[in-house]
C-alpha cells in the first residue's frame, strides 16, 4: 500500500485506537478513526479514499463482524484486518471466513 493512504481504525478503545494511530502515522500513513461499527461504515461512505479498515469486534452499536459482512456485501474489497481480543479458533476461522484478509488478537507487539 502506498505512504500516505487512509487507514480507518475502528476500536471502541480509545488507547488502542491511539497507539495503532501513532504507528501508522510515524510510519506515513494518514489515519482516520471511528469508536463503533455505526461510525465506521459512515465514516466509509464519506471518505472513498480510505484503502484499509483496522477492525475491533466487539463494539457498541454495531460490531465488526457485522460491518466486516455489510462492507463485503456492498462489493467493497477493501483489505480488513481485525484487530480483537477474540482469540478463539472459531473466531478466527469466522473472521476469515466472512472476508478478513487477517485477523490479530490482542494484546499484540
Amino acid at each position: 500500500m502506498e505512504k500516505n493512504a487512509s487507514i480507518l481504525v475502528v476500536d471502541d478503545d480509545k488507547e488502542i485506537a491511539d497507539l495503532v494511530e501513532i504507528y501508522l502515522v510515524n510510519d506515513g500513513y494518514q489515519v482516520l478513526k471511528a469508536s463503533d461499527g455505526e461510525q465506521c461504515l459512515q465514516t466509509l461512505k464519506e471518505h472513498p479514499e480510505v484503502r484499509m479498515l483496522i477492525l475491533d469486534i466487539m463494539m457498541p452499536k454495531v460490531d465488526g463482524i457485522t460491518v466486516l459482512k455489510e462492507i463485503r456485501k456492498r462489493g467493497n474489497l477493501i483489505p480488513v484486518l481485525l484487530l480483537t481480543a477474540k482469540s478463539e479458533v472459531d473466531d478466527k476461522v469466522l473472521g476469515l471466513e466472512i472476508g478478513a484478509d487477517d485477523y490479530i488478537t490482542k494484546p499484540f507487539n
